[in-house]
C-alpha cells in the first residue's frame, strides 16, 4: 500500500533517524531561515520561549512547504531556556563549556516544537516541555567529557546527547524522551496516523 509522501524541514540527523526508526519514510530537505532574526524578536517583544520554538518550527515547515505542494510538511524545532537565558547550539568547543558550566547544577527546560503543513495551511502543532536537572559535575569530568565528544558537542542545543555520553550530565530527567533528542515522536505518529501516512 502506498503512503502519502512526507517531508522534514529539518538538517538533523537525529529527527531524521528517529523517524526512520519508527518507520517512517522522509524525505529530507532543509530550510534556510534567519533563526537569529526570529528570536532576537521574539525576545524583545514576548519573551515567551515556548512561543519562539513554535514559531521557528513553523516557519522551517512553510518555507519548505512552498517546495513541495500539496505534500505534507514537518517542521520542528527546539530551544534550551535557563534562569531566564536562552542558548543555541555552541559555536566551538569552548563555547561548548560555556554552556554547561552554566548550566551545571541547575534545572533547565527544552521547548520542543513540531508543526504540520500542507501548502500554506497548518494542520497540526504539538509542544513538549522536558525539565533536566544537571548534577555538579566536577572540572575533571567535564574536561574528560569534551574531549570524548568531540564536535558531537556543537551539534545540539546544551552541548550535549541524552542517548549517548550527554547522559552522565544528568541526576534527573522529568518529560518525553523523544522530545529531548530533538521530536515530540509520539505525539507526531498519532498526527501522521490519522493522515494516513502510517497505519492505524
Amino acid at each position: 500500500m502506498t503512503r502519502p509522501p512526507l517531508v522534514l524541514a529539518s538538517a538533523s540527523a537525529t529527527r531524521a533517524a528517529l523517524l526512520a526508526r519508527a518507520g517512517v519514510a522522509v524525505t529530507v530537505d532543509a530550510a534556510a531561515i534567519d533563526e537569529r532574526e526570529i528570536k532576537a524578536a521574539f525576545r524583545k517583544t514576548h519573551n515567551d520561549v515556548a512561543g519562539c520554538a513554535m514559531t521557528l518550527a513553523e516557519t522551517k515547515a512553510i518555507c519548505v512547504a512552498r517546495r513541495h505542494p500539496d505534500v505534507l510538511v514537518i517542521g520542528a524545532d527546539q530551544m534550551l531556556a535557563c534562569g531566564g537565558d536562552w542558548f543555541d547550539k555552541p559555536g566551538s568547543l569552548a563555547e561548548a563549556r560555556r554552556h554547561l558550566e552554566a548550566l551545571r547544577g541547575k534545572t533547565h527546560e527544552l521547548v520542543t516544537a513540531a508543526v504540520a503543513v500542507r501548502g500554506e495551511r497548518v494542520l497540526w502543532r504539538h509542544a513538549e516541555r522536558p525539565r533536566l536537572v544537571m548534577r555538579g559535575f566536577s572540572e575533571a569530568f567535564l574536561d574528560d567529557y569534551l574531549a570524548s565528544v568531540g564536535d558531537d558537542a556543537l551539534t545540539s542545543v546544551g552541548a550535549y546527547q541524552l542517548e549517548g555520553r550527554g547522559a552522565q550530565l544528568f541526576s534527573r530527567v522529568e518529560g518525553d524522551y523523544f522530545s529531548i533528542l530533538g521530536l515530540p515522536l509520539l505525539a507526531l505518529l498519532d498526527f501522521l496516523r490519522a493522515q494516513g501516512v502510517v497505519i492505524q
